[in-house]
């Protein structure tokens, strides 16, 4: 016991002997402060060995290393203080779509009172025939109607709320489904519709804003071609 009490007496100011650090219970910490650097440099200074010093330039090297650390550590704080206020901003932004009708791809189309309803089918090609199917909320085909040679561009249809019989359908969700012919192939391109932005939702601050539309479709704002009232 005495020999070890004189050793531990002969450490030099600062220094623990190694059976002493691992007996002693660690505490809990994310990461060197400030202090702790401080105190970790000035004991290095206290124990350097006098023959054989270290050179001047590796004491500014650390210390520059340290403050470049603590200015990433702080940027990084900041930024995420930033996206998190920004997050904010943009529910309360987005919380003026509600309401608004945004041009989605693929999106229902709400039938209120007869009132005629429009698709939009990109045809950068143009086409040698198309076909337009209305289904209801059931996936029951009410409606077909069939166009001849496109045009390239974009070509507007217009429903006028009524299914093959001539009746006027009742109030309700259905979808719009085009198939044309071009170059000899058929595809079925996408319709774009006008749908109600009935809510908004955002995952956490890095995911993007969600619309919530009619139909229960949800589309990310970014994907959103155009709004309207």
């Amino acid at each position: 016991m005495a020999t070890t009490t004189a050793a531990t007496a002969s450490l030099p100011s600062g220094i623990l002997k190694y059976e002493d650090v691992i007996a002693k219970p660690k505490a809990t910490s994310t990461g060197a402060s400030q202090q702790d650097f401080l105190k970790l440099f000035t004991t290095q200074l206290q124990n350097q060995n006098p023959l054989d010093p270290t050179k001047n330039e590796a004491f500014v090297a650390q210390l520059a290393q340290f403050s470049q650390l603590e200015a990433t550590t702080n940027m990084a704080t900041q930024l995420t203080t930033f996206v998190t206020s920004m997050a904010g901003d943009r529910m309360l932004s987005g919380a003026a779509m509600i309401g608004k009708k945004v041009a989605v791809d693929g999106a229902p189309v709400v039938m209120s009172g007869g009132q005629p309803v429009q698709g939009v089918i990109a045809l950068p090609a143009g086409a040698e025939g198309m076909r337009l199917e209305i289904f209801d909320s059931q996936g029951t085909l009410v409606r077909q109607q069939i166009a001849g040679a496109q045009t390239p561009g974009e070509v507007t249809l217009t429903w006028d709320g009524k299914d093959s019989l001539g009746s006027t359908v009742a109030d309700g969700s259905y979808a719009f489904k085009a198939t044309i012919t071009s170059a000899g192939k058929t595809s079925n391109p996408p319709v774009t519709t006008l749908a109600t932005v009935r809510s908004i939702s955002q995952a956490d601050a890095a995911s993007p804003l969600m619309l919530q539309v009619d139909g229960g479709l949800s589309v990310a704002l970014s994907d959103v071609k155009r709004v309207g009232n």
